[in-house]
């Protein structure tokens, strides 16, 4: 009888200490999320409203994620084009991810209003448009989108690398990001960061820019699967929640986030489209586009989704061939 008392004890007290510790990490994730939104100014999302369409991605399947990622710093007025545009691909068996980045001036069609350059779809109709321009052109699913306002951007960058990226400058940058940027390697925090995934005023013009953005990604997932990135991803998630505005779930968050963990992730596979010698510049009545070869495109976008295996990463020799 006496170990019979003895053991309800036991058990009613590790239930007890159970109970302190959800109620804790309750309090200190709702303290921590709390903190982060106090540093987010007067972000664009802020009151968790948007005149975006319903956005019908496709299903998703066990296996592969596909969420669009949209730059914008469109500071709220409407008909603002998107910056910058990118699918992050995402493999759940093999926690291997995936960036494809689409070129601002790629030259498509956009249902309902015709050939145009890819970076109006959004601002004739916000995620959803981009996604049906993406499967009218590309024959690719993607199930989310995520809108992000660069306002927030440096405030985020400087949660999850606190220490800062490190980057090697090709060559002074200036011109139109607020700036000097000097070169030879230097580690950035968040405005200087920005600064460097902006600038399009050299000798690549908008590709190196995107080369950039694919590099400054590719190191900032490093350091958010990070375990000090998830000691304060309540807080990153405050600071982030008024300048995103997106459909993800909570559930795929923390799915991704593992996995990625789990899996002890490294790297990421980098694709642009349009790829090396697929395309032509052209002027048209939009202005300077990049006039591609289609079937080419759609054909290295398959592969490079599909693969796991010997991908091939785009070249800065490769990113100036037309």
């Amino acid at each position: 009888m006496k170990k019979s008392n003895k053991n309800r004890k036991w058990l009613r007290n590790l239930f007890l200490a159970f109970g302190l510790v959800i109620v804790a990490g309750i309090i200190y994730w709702v303290y921590q999320y709390n903190s982060g939104l106090s540093l987010a100014n007067d972000g664009l999302y802020k009151d968790d409203t948007t005149t975006f369409d319903p956005f019908e991605g496709a299903d998703l399947q066990f296996g592969e994620i596909n969420v669009l990622l949209i730059g914008s710093d469109s500071r709220g007025e409407k008909g603002a084009r998107s910056d910058a545009l990118l699918i992050a691909h995402y493999n759940q068996k093999t926690n291997k991810v995936k960036t494809v980045s689409i070129m601002r001036d790629t030259y498509v069609d956009i249902p309902d209003y015709g050939k145009q350059k890819i970076n109006a779809a959004f601002a004739f109709g916000g995620p959803e448009l981009v996604r049906k321009t993406i499967k009218k052109n590309f024959d690719i699913d993607v199930n989310y989108y995520a809108v992000v306002d660069f306002e927030g951007f440096p405030k985020i960058i400087d949660l999850i690398a606190p220490d800062g990226i490190k980057v090697d400058i090709p060559y002074k940058m200036e011109y139109g990001i607020g700036m000097t940027l000097n070169p030879g390697k230097q580690t950035l925090h968040g405005d200087q960061l920005l600064g460097y995934v902006r600038f399009r005023h050299d000798r690549l013009s908008d590709f190196g820019r995107v080369e950039r953005q694919q590099e400054v990604l590719s190191k900032v997932k490093e350091e958010a699967i990070s375990i000090q990135s998830l000691v304060n991803l309540p807080k990153i998630l405050g600071v982030a929640d008024p300048y995103i505005d997106t459909n993800v779930d909570n559930k795929t968050i923390l799915t991704i986030g593992k996995g990625l963990l789990v899996g002890k992730s490294k790297g990421m596979d980098t694709l642009r489209i349009p790829i090396a010698n697929s395309f032509e510049n052209k002027n048209v009545d939009v202005g300077a586009v990049l006039d591609i070869n289609l079937e080419k495109n759609k054909q290295a976008l398959e592969e490079f989704l599909s693969s796991e295996v010997n991908e091939k990463k785009i070249t800065k020799s490769e990113e100036v061939s037309s």
